[in-house]
């Protein structure tokens, strides 16, 4: 093909990384770059393209991350072989992008326990930055603040999170297609009372987020625990499990509890079922913002051509869980029938904090914050491997294998089979650390178990070494 048909328009405000990025995969998709070919050199698109090796190196670490590419050394990258399947589908029409107009441990009140997942790091939180913000809105408050809220959120708040998400996550959507919620279960709520009835039968990760599966089957709904491997959800067994689901909740950029992401072909599957069976995916973008190899991956709603996919995020982690808020992304055709529901809804809360909200991110707090957290979380989750790698005893006793994952704020260390991890896990417990078992993350019986252990707050490598020795003592 043309390289200029790659090339970025300098005078777009996405980056120019992303934008080459784009080019790529609609290339691929439109079958102009086929499965099996070779892409030029980082050097020589450079060269061609007039840009800078760096900005073509990043689109092409994101395109192998996305398993769209795939580097064979001195003979060069080429588009992936297993892509086959998503050329097939680049005939079907292509909708015009719309124009631009939680925590995982039981909730202690007050206190930090060590170990504790899904708690970010609350002594690296800016706040001075948030104390400025919130007051300059609270004196400055007038009747428009007073009023009964829009249901589906603050006006300023949904377009800051339209914009951060068409800029970190790939995701073109408009303001009016954000929902701000309650946090995460506000968002599921929302889906269930919009698009599903009691008893409706639904695909779920095995293992996967114990909270969603709680409430989840609250709400009355049946779900099919589809195993996943080393490349996420495995489609083809959901469709033997459970061929009539009407609906996936899946966390493709970085599974919960397990750590991998969802592999393209398997993207690519998920998608065309959900099209086949006019199906619906909930996609809770778990985790997806801290990636210590790489860059973050582009999220599973961006592949979406036929408005099957809802995107659901949280501040509960990339702020503070406090805030409760959440925000789901619904397809461009759904927004009369979501702002119907959510008016009957309790409101996501004081338009005081979604207002602050939207001046972090607006201001670059926000980016500045992700930042800062994915270099802390790195460094702090080596102290706790470490500390678990250094500690013998344990070890000995036993065997625990830490699961590589490339992101994410917790760890998993995996038991030799016929270790009882909920019985660890409630050993544990008992001394205040607030480990958890794999095992509760399923639900049938994993064939080897695994503790679930939180890092971001252990602040140097001496808390790390007394927490893993005060677990040791637990677990003897």
């Amino acid at each position: 093909m043309d390289l200029q048909q790659l090339a970025p328009l300098r005078a777009q405000q996405t980056p120019l990384y992303l934008q080459l990025h784009h080019r790529f995969r609609d290339a691929i998709a439109s079958g102009k770059l086929r499965p099996g070919d070779r892409v030029p050199s980082v050097r020589s698109l450079a060269s061609a393209l007039q840009l800078a090796r760096g900005t073509v190196e990043l689109a092409y670490q994101l395109l192998v991350s996305e398993g769209y590419l795939q580097p064979r050394g001195p003979a060069g990258t080429f588009v992936t072989p297993r892509l086959a399947s998503l050329t097939a589908s680049a005939s079907r029409p292509t909708p015009q992008p719309v124009p631009q107009a939680q925590m995982h441990s039981p909730i202690v009140p007050g206190q930090v326990l060590p170990f504790q997942l899904g708690l970010p790091a609350l002594d690296a939180f800016p706040r001075k930055t948030w104390a400025r913000l919130l007051a300059r809105h609270a004196r400055g408050m007038d009747l428009a603040g007073m009023v009964y809220p829009d249901p589906a959120g603050h006006a300023g708040l949904r377009q800051a999170i339209a914009s951060y998400l068409g800029i970190a996550r790939g995701i073109v959507c408009a303001p009016e297609q954000v929902f701000v919620t309650a946090g995460y279960y506000g968002a599921l709520e929302l889906v269930c009372r919009t698009l599903l009835q009691p008893g409706d039968c639904g695909w779920f990760e095995e293992p996967g987020y114990r909270f969603a599966r709680q409430f989840l089957l609250r709400a009355g709904m049946q779900l099919a625990p589809v195993p996943v491997d080393a490349e996420g959800l495995h489609v083809a067994q959901g469709l033997q499990q459970a061929p009539q689901a009407r609906f996936a909740v899946v966390t493709p950029s970085h599974q919960s509890p397990m750590g991998m992401a969802l592999s393209l072909p398997r993207r690519l599957e998920l998608l065309e079922w959900a099209r086949q069976r006019q199906a619906w995916i909930v996609e809770d973008d778990y985790d997806s913002e801290f990636r210590y190899h790489g860059r973050p991956l582009p999220a599973l709603q961006s592949l979406d051509r036929h408005g099957r996919v809802l995107y659901s995020g949280s501040f509960s982690k990339v702020l503070f869980p406090g805030l409760r808020l959440g925000y789901l992304v619904v397809p461009h055709t759904l927004i009369a029938r979501f702002r119907e529901v959510a008016q009957h809804l309790p409101s996501a809360g004081a338009l005081l904090l979604q207002a602050t909200v939207a001046d972090f991110m607006e201001q670059g707090h926000f980016a500045r914050h992700l930042r800062k957290m994915r270099s802390l979380y790195a460094q702090r989750r080596s102290y706790l491997s470490h500390a678990l790698a250094q500690q013998s005893g344990l070890q000995q006793q036993l065997q625990l294998h830490l699961q590589p994952q490339a992101g994410g704020i917790q760890l998993l260390a995996r038991l030799e089979p016929g270790v009882d991890d909920q019985a660890c896990a409630a050993a544990a417990q008992t001394q205040g650390l607030a480990v958890q078992a794999l095992s509760d993350w399923c639900q049938c019986p994993p064939a080897q178990g695994g503790l679930l252990m939180g890092f971001t707050n252990m602040p140097t490598p001496q808390v790390a070494q007394e927490q893993v020795q005060r677990l040791y003592r637990a677990l003897q």
